[in-house]
């Protein structure tokens, strides 16, 4: 009896993942606290750090939440952090828990116009250069005014909606709503391999947009959460510091742009993929037969979802309330006019997106970790330290790597918050915090797409739904964002010594 629950047990730890994984997950769980007890929180902290990292880039074996969401509480329990420092960075991060809650949930009631739009660009577009360059230059711009989580949201909807287009089309079931797009047992041979390369295809889209996102958050005060707190602490206004990232943000847009041309005319790292013909075919005919429907009811949807599009756009552009708060509006909006009033078709809505939100705050357990633990002191007072230009750009490196190895809106707030205290105390002036500040922001926004949990935008790809369906697992993202992250790093270093003067 024992023997049997035992076994029953094990089988439902962490339920279809593989043995091995079940098994280094244990083996993180009975380390950590040994190396606590015999080395310190210091490094335990990092283990933990690490360990947290593993359980992202196997997203694809098992989702992260679970795993993760061990190892976090572990920490907590040893003391590492306390449960007051959790709840204080998950409040701290209120707004981009809200956003996730709602602003996604809102965009999937769009999805209808959403759809028909991108899939007349899709047709309209017959080159891929032409249509990555679109794609990460609509973002790029989206992501500069709006918000990065937002346009990732958005993209990633468009992408689903093609995806499922083709694969029912694959599958011989056409409109059926019943049909799932994850499995692939009913793929019919002739297309399997078409919808391989719709895959690579896709992936190589949404990599270009995800990379645009990040390029249009770094220009401006409302680009990415850390901006504002970068710009608040400066005293910069919107203008003011678009203007002062205007030397740094621009070469990075352009030589972005660059980048994704050269990705696709050489077919690197994963980029180069045409969209198969099979797939142009089922878009063409979808959208003429789309076009040609006369269906009262279904204009009436498309043209209350384009005035809420509308509404969307000028809410966020003039931030009249926090994102999130919009994301509701939209709720509201789009569901009260198109019919959709009970509990079921609501819940929907929120499935894609409510993982992902808790998968965020258990991050957040560790970078409460980081902050207990002091874990980043030792590279603070070795760019503190440094002098003149040397200065700069090591702190530009460190919180580069920071950002890439855990939260970029985190790293900000220690970097800027021990900047102002260095310029409050005497130690720096005026000129030298400015400059350090345009640093902070450059550091924490450009090199961050090394990895998927650098940008909130590339882990909400990363978890999504749509990511195993594309096969876009961890350790691909990262291969598809070295260039990118080598060329723009290296773009902003440059533009950091020749556009910065520093004395």
């Amino acid at each position: 009896m024992i023997a049997q629950l035992t076994r029953s047990a094990a089988a439902n730890f962490l339920g279809a993942a593989p043995r091995w994984y079940k098994v280094a997950i244990l083996g993180f769980l009975i380390v950590n606290p040994i190396v606590y007890l015999t080395f310190g929180g210091f490094f335990a902290g990092w283990l933990i750090v690490a360990e947290f990292i593993f359980t992202l880039a196997m997203a694809l074996t098992c989702y992260p939440l679970q795993p993760g969401g061990l190892i976090a509480i572990e920490a907590v329990a040893l003391g590492l952090a306390s449960p007051d420092s959790v709840f204080h960075e998950a409040e701290s991060n209120f707004s981009v828990i809200l956003l996730l809650m709602f602003m996604v949930a809102g965009i999937y009631f769009l999805r209808e116009l959403l759809l028909l739009l991108f899939t007349k660009l899709l047709v309209a577009v017959r080159s891929k250069l032409l249509l990555s360059l679109t794609f990460m230059g609509a973002a790029a711009v989206l992501s500069a005014f709006l918000d990065a989580l937002t346009v990732a949201a958005v993209i990633i909807a468009v992408a689903t909606g093609f995806y499922t287009l083709y694969h029912r089309f694959a599958s011989r079931r056409g409109d059926d709503e019943s049909h799932d797009h994850a499995d692939d047992g009913s793929v019919h041979e002739d297309w399997a391999g078409d919808l391989d390369r719709f895959r690579a295809f896709l992936r190589s889209i949404l990599m270009h947009a995800m990379v645009g996102t990040a390029m249009g958050g770094l220009s401006t005060i409302v680009g990415e959460p850390q901006n504002l707190l970068i710009g608040e602490k400066a005293g910069w206004e919107f203008t003011e510091f678009f203007l002062r990232m205007l030397p740094i943000s621009l070469p990075v847009f352009v030589f972005g742009l660059l980048t994704a041309a050269l990705l696709e005319r050489i077919g690197r790292f994963g980029y180069g993929a045409k969209l198969p013909d099979s797939v142009r075919t089922v878009m063409v005919e979808w959208d003429t037969s789309q076009s040609a429907a006369h269906d009262p009811r279904r204009t009436a949807r498309l043209v209350v979802q384009a005035v809420t599009a509308l509404l969307l756009v000028v809410a966020l552009a003039l931030h009249v309330a926090e994102v999130g708060l919009v994301g509701l509006g939209i709720i509201v909006l789009a569901t009260a006019f198109n019919g959709v009033i009970n509990e079921r078709s609501l819940g929907h809505a929120f499935e894609e997106a409510l993982p992902f939100t808790a998968l965020l705050v258990t991050f957040f357990a560790v970078v409460a970790v980081i902050h207990d633990q002091e874990l980043f002191r030792p590279v603070i007072d070795l760019v503190l330290g440094g002098d003149g230009l040397q200065q700069l750009l090591l702190l530009f490196g460190a919180t580069g790597v920071l950002s890439a190895i855990s939260d970029n809106v985190f790293v900000a707030t220690v970097y800027i918050n021990e900047v102002e205290q260095a310029f409050q105390s005497g130690l720096i002036d005026r000129t030298t915090f400015d400059h350090m500040a345009i640093t902070i922001n450059a550091g924490t926004n450009v090199p961050s797409v090394a990895t998927p949990n650098g940008q909130a935008a590339f882990l909400f790809l990363l978890t999504s739904a749509l990511a195993p369906l594309i096969r876009l697992g961890y350790l691909r993202m990262l291969a598809m964002a070295l260039p990118y992250a080598i060329v723009l790093s290296a773009v902003a270093i440059g533009a950091t010594a020749l556009f910065i003067p520093y004395e």
